[in-house]
Formats: C-alpha cells, structure tokens, sequence
C-alpha cells in the first residue's frame, strides 16, 4: 500500500491482496510430497496457523508409491497463497506444488446421496438421476443410494433437486483436479 500522500495508485487486486481480503477466487492447489506419516499434519497446520480455511481436500497414491498427491481447495487473496506456497515449499517432505489456473484444470468430485423414496417419488429421482448420469448403487424400501461424479457446481445442482424428496444423508470426496493437456515440468 502507498504511504499516505503519495500519488501511488493501486489497483483493487492490490488493495485486497494487502489487506487479506478474500477475493472470491478459489485456488486449487496440486501438493506432492512424500508418503510419510505426519506429513498432512504438517501442511494442514501450516494452512491454519496461517488463517486458511481448507475447502476441500483429497489425499491419494500416484503412480510411484513413495509419493502421494494432495489436492486442497481454498479461497483467498493472492498475496497470502504465494506466501503459504513458499512456506510449503520448505518442509522437507513436500517435492512440489502447484497452483492450478481455473481455465486450464479439469476438476472433479464423487457424491454419495442417500435419498428418501417410495413409490411415484421414486421414478422422479430416478429421471433426476439420468438426467444428472448418476448411477444408482443401492435401493431398499425406503431409501435410494446415488453416486454422483462431477464439477461441484453439478453435485450442488443435484442435492437442491433431491433435496425436497428427503435427503437422509450426504458424502462428498472433495475436489480432485489435473491440469488440461500437456505442461513443462
């Protein structure tokens, strides 16, 4: 920020960045690091001593066993993201990270929703399903058990349309993500 007096001009972005406002972009980061016990702990507690609130979070193997990748969603401030990144960058068992841009990722997540259907409800979800390309995986009585892969504005979507039949309960994985085409490394 400019001393006060100066002719210095700054721009919303800058403003909001040195404030620590959020900004309403949602950063997805792409975390790998070694398979080591402690090492989650180690990256979520430095998110917030920071003040970051963690989204989402996925953990899983990649194609070598000694790495694992972490993929975390957060919004905020750029400023603040650069600084978080050059902290994780420090700790001995994280091998790389990236901040993946919004137009060049491909992102998804699984939903599990176990709805409350009986008789004419039940065909109703079951067209809601199609529509969606959800796949049914359990059906009693009383309930149905939908799994629904997408962006998260498409499982969002599904559970306001399910939602008035009865939604008995809701599992979410959390955002994956990959970059789009080939990157350098």
């Amino acid at each position: 920020m400019g001393e006060p007096g100066t002719k210095e001009v700054l721009s919303l972005d800058e403003l909001e960045a040195s404030v620590g406002l959020r900004t309403g972009r949602k950063h997805t980061l792409a975390i790998l690091v070694e398979n080591k016990p402690g090492v989650l702990t180690r990256i979520a507690g430095l998110f917030a001593r920071r003040g970051f609130n963690i989204d989402t979070l996925a953990v899983g193997p990649t194609d070598d066993d000694s790495i694992s990748r972490i993929t975390l969603t957060l919004d905020g401030a750029v400023h603040p993201i650069d600084q978080v990144t050059k902290q994780l960058h420090k700790l001995v068992n994280v091998l790389k990270i990236r901040d993946l841009e919004p137009e060049e990722t491909l992102a998804r997540e699984l939903a599990l929703f176990k709805i409350a259907t009986d008789g004419a409800a039940r065909s109703e979800v079951m067209q809601i399903c199609e529509i969606f390309r959800a796949k049914v995986v359990d059906v009693t009585k009383r309930s149905v058990v939908v799994e629904v892969t997408g962006t998260d504005d498409k499982i969002e979507a599904f559970e306001s349309l399910v939602r008035p039949f009865g939604l008995i309960e809701m599992a979410r994985t959390g955002e994956i993500a990959i970059s789009r085409g080939r990157t350098e490394t």
